[in-house]
């Protein structure tokens, strides 16, 4: 495990296993773990004002250490400033996309509800996201040269950081 880490955002393509590695990561380590769409959104599919999610996440921030799972552009730089680890899912949206159908269904500790259809505006997102939102998180992980960034390109890699086999 990466020494020194207290304070972590696991950010990715959506679908790509950002709360099981988070949830992972937690287990491993002992940091609490706190998940964006728990404080974005409520149980029926409807979000909460914008100033109750940004304090919810502030108050977290305000913490000794933390595990933080989730994208949310919005708020990423505010998060990237108060982190120390940045861990960057950055698979082949396919991956991601069996990763959403895979989901489906199941009952999740990072989700207020259970995802039950196919959401083919999601869909759509995860397609573009390697061209439309990804330039984006480089840049603020360029722009943010302190902090401590791994970068995985797929799940194996992931896993293997899990198992202490490397960094």
């Amino acid at each position: 495990m990466a020494t020194g880490m207290k304070k972590v955002m696991v950010i990715g393509y959506p679908g790509s296993g950002k709360s099981t590695f988070s949830r992972a990561l937690h287990q491993k380590t002992g940091i609490p773990l706190h998940y964006l769409d728990m404080m974005y959104w409520n149980a029926d599919k409807t979000t909460v004002e914008k100033s109750v999610f940004v304090g919810r996440l502030a108050t977290v921030l305000d913490t000794d250490a933390w595990i933080i799972d989730g994208n949310y552009g919005a708020t990423m730089e505010m998060r990237m400033q108060a982190c120390d680890t940045v861990f960057f899912l950055d698979y082949p949206h396919g991956v991601c996309l069996d990763g959403i159908r895979a989901r489906r269904g199941k009952a999740r500790e990072d989700m207020p509800w259970i995802e039950t259809g196919e959401d083919a505006e999601f869909l759509d997102f995860i397609k573009s996201y390697g061209e439309k939102q990804r330039p984006g998180v480089l840049a603020l992980i360029e722009k943010y040269t302190d902090k401590n960034v791994i970068i995985f390109k797929n799940r194996e890699q992931a896993d293997a950081f899990l198992n202490g086999e490397i960094l």
